[in-house]
C-alpha cells in the first residue's frame, strides 16, 4: 500500500518518496512489525490453547499451562503489515496465504490433545511445499546457482520441483523440531530470515551486484526480502516475551510458517543448497533427528541412539547446559557459522 501511496504523493509531498525505497520499506515495516508483536501479544495470547506438556521432551513440564500457539498472531501481524509496506506482488500474497494455513493447521495441531498425526502433518507439509513451489517458480524452467561455481544453468520446471519441495519440506520439519527451548527455534529463524533477507536485497536482488557476483538476477527478490525483513521484526518481537523463562510460546502455529517461509525464501534465492548455509544449526538440531529415526525405521540402525535430537535436549539433559546456555551458545554458533559460510558462499565463485 504505501509504495502505491508514495507514487500518487510524490509529486505533491517530497517526502513520500521515502516509502518508494525498498531499504526504507524492510525497515520501517520491520520496526512497526516487532512493535506490534510486543503491544499486541499479550493481550491476544489469552485467546490461544494451554501447553499440555510432550513425551520425551526435557523439562517439558515448566511449560504447562502457558500459552502456546501465540505464532498464528505473529502470522497474523506479519500479513498485516506485509499487505501495508510491501510491494503489490501476487505470489508473495498467494505464498502467504500459504504461510496462513500452515499456521491454522499448526494450531490446529497444538489445540488438539494428542495432536494430528504424523502422516497428517507430513503430508499436509509435503502439499503446501508443493504449493509454493508451483506458485514461486509459475511453470517455467529455473535458472540455478551452485556454491563454489560461477556456472549457473536451466533445468526444467519438473526437475526443479523434484529439488525445492523436498528443500521446503525439510525446512518446516527443521524448524518444528528445533522447537522446544524458550527462544532458541525464534532466535535462530530471525538469524536465517535476516540472512535471506541480506542475499535476496543485495545479491540475488541487485543486478549490479548479480553480475559481479556471478549469480542469476531476479526481478523481484527486493519484495520478498522486503517480506523477510518484516517477518523477521515480528518474531523478534515474539522473542520479548519468550525470553526465558518464557511467557508464551509459538507452538506449531509459529515454527511451521516459519520453516515453510524460510523454505520459500531459498526457493526465490535459486539456491537449493542455500539452505546449508543460512541454517546450518537448524538443520543439525532439528532435521539431523529425522534422519536418525529414518536409519531406524528404514535400516534398523541404532548408530546414534547415544545422542538425543532434537540436539538441545542433549545439550540439557546429557550436557548439562540450562535453558539460557542452550540458547546463548546455539545463537552464538549459529551466528558465527552463518557468517563464516555465507562469506565462503558469496565470494567464492
Amino acid at each position: 500500500m504505501l509504495p502505491y501511496l508514495s507514487e500518487l504523493l510524490a509529486p505533491y509531498w517530497g517526502p513520500a518518496r521515502l516509502f518508494s525505497s525498498y531499504a526504507m520499506l524492510a525497515t520501517v515495516g520491520s520496526f512497526f512489525s516487532a512493535l506490534a508483536s510486543v503491544l499486541l501479544l499479550p493481550r491476544l495470547w489469552h485467546l490461544a490453547t494451554k501447553d499440555k506438556g510432550r513425551a520425551h521432551a526435557v523439562d517439558s513440564e515448566q511449560s504447562v499451562g502457558k500459552p502456546v500457539g501465540v505464532g498464528i498472531f505473529v502470522v497474523l501481524i506479519t500479513a498485516i503489515f506485509l499487505a501495508l509496506f510491501a510491494p503489490v506482488d501476487a505470489r508473495i500474497y498467494f505464498c502467504f496465504g500459504a504461510v496462513l494455513l500452515a499456521s491454522c493447521v499448526g494450531y490446529v495441531d497444538d489445540f488438539k490433545p494428542g495432536g494430528l498425526s504424523q502422516l497428517t502433518l507430513g503430508l499436509t507439509d509435503l502439499a503446501m511445499s508443493i504449493f509454493v513451489c508451483v506458485v514461486i517458480l509459475s511453470g517455467y524452467d529455473a535458472e540455478l546457482w551452485l556454491p563454489f561455481t560461477s556456472t549457473h544453468f536451466d533445468v526444467p520446471f519438473w526437475l526443479a520441483m523434484l529439488i525445492y519441495a523436498p528443500v521446503v519440506w525439510i525446512c518446516i520439519n527443521a524448524i518444528n523440531c528445533s522447537d522446544g527451548v524458550d527462544g532458541v527455534s525464534g532466535s535462530l529463524s530471525a538469524v536465517t530470515i535476516g540472512a535471506l533477507g541480506f542475499i535476496l536485497y543485495v545479491v540475488v536482488g541487485d543486478v549490479t551486484n548479480a553480475q559481479y557476483l556471478l549469480v542469476p538476477f531476479r526481478a523481484d527478490a527486493a519484495n520478498w526480502a522486503i517480506a523477510s525483513a518484516i517477518f523477521c521484526g515480528a518474531i523478534v518481537g515474539y522473542l520479548w516475551h519468550n525470553a526465558p523463562p518464557s511467557a508464551a510460546l509459538m507452538g506449531d502455529a509459529g515454527s511451521r510458517p516459519i520453516g515453510l517461509f524460510i523454505g520459500m525464501c531459498i526457493v526465490v534465492s535459486g539456491n537449493p543448497a542455500i539452505v546449508f548455509f543460512v541454517a546450518p544449526l537448524l538443520l543439525f538440531n532439528g532435521a539431523t533427528g529425522l534422519v536418525k529415526v529414518g536409519l531406524i525405521r528404514v535400516f534398523g540402525w541404532r548408530t546414534l541412539d547415544s545422542i538425543r535430537f532434537p540436539f538441545h535436549d542433549h545439550a540439557r539433559k546429557n550436557l548439562q547446559w540450562s535453558t539460557s546456555q542452550v540458547l546463548l551458545r546455539f545463537l552464538l554458533i549459529h551466528l558465527a557459522s552463518l557468517w563464516f559460510l555465507l562469506t565462503l558462499l558469496i565470494k567464492v565463485r
